[in-house]
């Protein structure tokens, strides 16, 4: 079957690996000149199922008021009037922010998660694919021991579903980071997810490409797909800036265009851009940086090195699809990473980026079949598309194939909207 994937990030990549897997002929059609140069660039390189909780949950109110008016403030909600869909999206995002809601999509998050965890150590033991790869755990560190207590007891939860994170006190958080020194009289505790990663996602889906071309996908650069013809309930081709082009399937993985694309299908995707923010520091000498891959609950900052970088990345602002480089918010990530870890490497030189992740109001990605017969979803995945991105793409190929997947489909689907 000819099988075209829209969207060469890293959960697009990961879908054409897959497919070409299963013998089917796979073509990939992205608006830039190479694998992920968009929203898997330069982001926090977590491979984090214990980030699984979604940000819609019962906690999250009074954070959101506390932040009102910060622009420094780690989620920035820039309500614009006339933006119907965010609206709808944050009075959705309010529906989940229930103790039962948050914990339904919490598991449905985590499922995917740690499948696709296992799914990524399977293929870079088949491949021996590289990405300055870590796998020394993520160590979660808390000021606040409310926040920490909450943490606490979320983690018993993970460990039914079979995510060991372990619950630290600050002097053990030290031993697993000396690093953390700095900051170490500030903590109420950690936990430590001894079984997560870390590593470069824009190294990882350029590699991931070239091996998915070396066993027959098709990548074609510069192609931007601005609409699907529609052909009863089946879609019968998809319009670019180089013509129509035909296939018997097609894969969105579009990320936070998503939604405009299907919308005269009269399809509705709950997802919007939420802007995140990095700074990419060289180590150089600096014997400061960490090893292991922190998470800093407080201010939302993860801090993850790759081979002889620091990335430090976090915060989230609602403002649709501007791509702005707002000093303030740069500003306030260097700051912070300069407290936690004053000899982490030259500040002087980071090199600062922003994304867009699709973001869902429950946390959960959109993954599998649509009204249309021959057209299939893999988007929405927040901040969690390179967590994702390998059980994914793999849950994706056995859906297509009519197969029972490893993991129960569930909740992950249009179905739920």
């Amino acid at each position: 079957m000819k099988i075209i994937v829209i969207g060469a990030g890293v959960v697009g990549t990961a879908a054409a690996w897959y497919l070409t897997g299963e013998g089917h002929e796979v073509e990939v059609l992205e608006r830039r000149e190479a694998a992920g140069l968009e929203t898997s660039f330069a982001n926090g390189g977590q491979i984090s199922p214990c980030h699984a909780e979604p940000w819609a949950n019962p906690t999250v109110l009074p954070k959101i008021l506390h932040w009102l008016g910060r622009e420094d403030a780690p989620l920035l909600m820039r309500w614009r009037r006339w933006d119907p869909e965010l609206w709808a999206w944050g009075l959705s995002f309010l529906a989940n922010c229930t103790p039962g809601r948050a914990k339904l999509n919490t598991e449905r998050a985590l499922r995917l998660a740690l499948y696709s965890r296992q799914s990524l150590r399977d293929l870079r033991d088949q491949t021996k694919i590289a990405y300055d790869q870590r796998t020394e755990g993520i160590l979660h560190i808390y000021r606040d021991a409310r926040e920490f207590a909450h943490a606490s007891a979320t983690a018993g939860m993970m460990l039914d579903h079979g995510l060991e994170r372990l619950v630290k006190t600050p002097a053990e958080c030290a031993r697993i980071e000396p690093a953390l020194a700095n900051v170490v009289p500030e903590l109420a505790g950690g936990i430590f997810t001894p079984g997560d990663e870390s590593g470069d996602a824009h190294r990882f889906t350029q590699a991931l490409a070239a091996l998915a071309a070396a066993r027959g996908a098709r990548f074609r650069w510069n192609v931007a797909v601005r609409g699907l013809r529609r052909d009863g309930d089946r879609i019968g081709g998809l319009v670019t800036d180089s013509g129509t082009i035909e296939a018997d399937a097609y894969v969105l993985a579009t990320g936070c265009v998503s939604p405009a694309l299907v919308r005269p299908l009269g399809l509705r995707l709950p997802i919007v851009p939420a802007k995140g923010y990095s700074i990419t520091v060289p180590v150089d000498t600096h014997l400061g940086a960490p090893s292991v891959s922190i998470t800093d609950d407080e201010h939302k900052i993860v801090y993850s090195r790759l081979g002889e970088r620091l990335r430090v990345a976090g915060t989230a602002e609602m403002t649709g699809f501007d791509l702005t480089l707002t000093p303030s918010r740069v500003a306030a990530i260097t700051a912070r990473a300069r407290e936690m870890f004053p000899e982490g490497g030259d500040y002087s030189r980071a090199e600062p980026w922003t994304g867009l992740r699709p973001t869902t109001p429950d946390g959960v990605p959109l993954i599998g079949a649509t009204p249309f017969r021959n057209l299939w979803l893999n988007t929405g995945h927040g901040t969690l598309g390179w967590t994702m991105a390998c059980g994914s793409g793999r849950l994706l190929a056995d859906l297509i194939a009519g197969r029972r997947p490893d993991i129960d489909p569930a909740g992950l689907g249009m179905e739920r909207l």
